[in-house]
């Protein structure tokens, strides 16, 4: 009898887990995410970081190919590290946040390639530029929520990020490396 109550139990609690996995993530958890990236300044590595940006997501695991995401990052809020640094990138031979405030992204497809692994297609628009990227994100339960993480090398010639005397890419290279780690919450 007792085996058979365990047996019940650990049904009830398997059930119950599955249950609240199978609902999509539909918000964000702002607190643990983050949008950051990379580039080469005169030869040497420098990381930087978005601090303000919003996401809108759909998202079941199970159903990958129904998720959607967006994203707006307010460019604004970079962070290089360098104060000096931030000033100059949201200038009009940078991101000129003065016409174009913000990068969106939007998917437009989302493909399960292996067990929590995924590629995302969509578009990135920065300073009216759009491109299509595609890019491998992974999914990492943890409890309720979801790690979303992945990342993408983007050419920033291809949106006008750096004209003028910074259009060669002798002090700033033209590839720079975006990544997420995004805490994704389930809806109700």
């Amino acid at each position: 009898m007792t085996t058979i109550l365990k047996s019940l139990l650990a049904l009830s609690v398997a059930s119950l887990t599955w249950q609240a996995q199978a609902a999509p993530y539909q918000s964000i958890v702002s607190a643990k995410s983050s949008v950051t990236f990379n580039f080469k300044q005169m030869g040497v590595s420098a990381d930087g970081r978005f601090k303000k940006f919003t996401a809108q997501v759909n998202f079941d695991p199970a159903k990958a190919n129904q998720g959607k995401a967006s994203f707006e990052v307010d460019l604004v809020s970079v962070d290089t590290g360098s104060g000096e640094a931030d000033q100059e990138v949201v200038t009009k031979s940078w991101f000129n946040t003065a016409a174009f405030p913000k990068a969106q992204f939007v998917s437009k497809q989302i493909q399960q390639t292996a067990p929590n692994q995924y590629d995302v297609v969509g578009t990135l628009t920065i300073k009216g530029q759009s491109r299509e990227v595609k890019f491998p994100m992974k999914h990492t339960p943890q409890g309720k929520d979801g790690l979303l993480t992945g990342g993408f090398v983007m050419k920033r010639a291809d949106f006008g990020i750096g004209e003028g005397m910074w259009a060669k890419f002798d002090v700033v290279a033209n590839d720079i490396q975006v990544n997420f780690s995004i805490t994704a919450a389930l809806g109700k």
